[in-house]
């Protein structure tokens, strides 16, 4: 069967869906891989390296005679329209907050695998985009952090005197707050953490952070993911971090609801209590901010208080980041189609998590 990759269309967006290594890879299990011409470019990926891979450069039009067809962001109608069908479709898809993209494939019978929607379970952890992709989020939310900060993160001893280290204060300990507590670490921070799941606490205090505790009120976790927080919770969270947010000098939330907006984890009053000169990067500005006053893609002062209303941090990182993703898809395709042919095993659990159109039916909703 062939495989195409199309170059991604979103603005901004530097990454590719395959790397030259994984398209390689590919074709050792059977796949005929074309690539969409300068795909790759962004990620500094040459077609001619594309080509020394085996696959075969295409135009746009040319690209969609193929049999499956990946891409990191969700597709447009348009495109969608343009595929031919009964095809494959592989990218993110976010069905709950795009029906229409979904409805649009159940009606050409195109077989859409969503891969934000691979479950989060110890066999799929090698196609799991979200961790890959948000890991070097996490990473690169510091660095921009680092970036808008007027003050350095190590403590410096000089015969001038000495210079306190920064304080950073992370939202939220999943893969990207993970990662986030690590890089802030390396860079000589004082760093400390809240989340929702207790269970976190060892994780943050392994990485050399110091770890916020709700006591009283627990919320836990479901799916991999953080439950939405009550407002019980809330309350008692804002009590316990009000104090080290009233004293950090960086800010960094990543908190998601798959599907939903983003909960607000600091409102008006708690913003008003950040000092002068701090930063708060909103890694969750795309699906509305942590942050009420946040703004996506913008950078606002509010009382002095600079808010990075954060878009597609990987993308900053698009050479990495493709790799991983390019991976990811690898890793999946060794399950859907390890001869080169694709195949569903509805029983299999991966398989219905993120299988979500198929012979002209749609499999899940929002």
């Amino acid at each position: 069967m062939k495989i195409a990759v199309f170059k991604e269309t979103r603005q901004g967006e530097n990454r590719v869906a395959l790397s030259p290594q994984v398209c390689a890879s590919l074709q050792k299990m059977g796949f005929e891989v074309w690539v969409e011409k300068d795909a790759g470019i962004s990620a500094h990926f040459t077609n001619e390296m594309y080509e020394q891979a085996g696959a075969v450069l295409k135009s746009s039009s040319e690209i969609l005679n193929a049999d499956i067809f990946v891409q990191i962001n969700v597709p447009k109608i348009e495109q969608i329209q343009s595929i031919p069908d009964g095809k494959t479709w592989i990218s993110s898809l976010y069905f709950r907050t795009n029906p229409e993209v979904i409805e649009a494939f159940s009606k050409k019978n195109i077989s859409a695998v969503s891969l934000d929607a691979i479950p989060r379970i110890s066999r799929a952890q090698s196609m799991d985009i979200l961790s890959s992709q948000a890991n070097l989020a996490g990473y690169r939310a510091v660095i921009e952090g680092a970036y808008h900060l007027d003050k350095i993160f190590p403590m410096l001893m000089t015969a001038a005197g000495t210079v306190t280290p920064s304080k950073v204060l992370i939202f939220g300990v999943g893969v990207a707050g993970l990662q986030a507590i690590a890089t802030a670490k390396r860079l000589g921070a004082v760093v400390e953490a809240t989340d929702v799941r207790p269970e976190t606490k060892e994780q943050v205090q392994s990485l050399g952070g110091k770890f916020i505790e709700v006591k009283g009120v627990e919320v836990g976790s479901e799916g991999g993911y953080a439950k939405e927080a009550s407002e019980e919770y809330r309350k008692a969270q804002r009590e316990a971090v009000n104090k080290s947010l009233a004293q950090a000098d960086l800010v960094i939330t990543t908190a998601l609801v798959p599907g939903r907006k983003a909960p607000i984890l600091i409102d008006d009053e708690q913003l008003a209590l950040m000092k002068t000169g701090a930063v708060l990067i909103d890694m969750a500005a795309e699906q509305g901010g942590n942050c009420t006053q946040t703004k996506m893609g913008e950078i606002i002062h509010v009382n002095g208080v600079k808010l990075v209303g954060s878009v597609n941090l990987p993308s900053a990182l698009s050479a990495n980041a493709s790799e991983l993703f390019a991976r990811n898809i690898w890793e999946l395709l060794k399950l859907m189609g390890p001869k080169g042919e694709m195949t569903f095993d509805m029983n299999d659990e991966i398989v219905q998590g993120c299988l979500i159109s198929h012979q002209g039916k749609t499999l899940h909703t929002a």
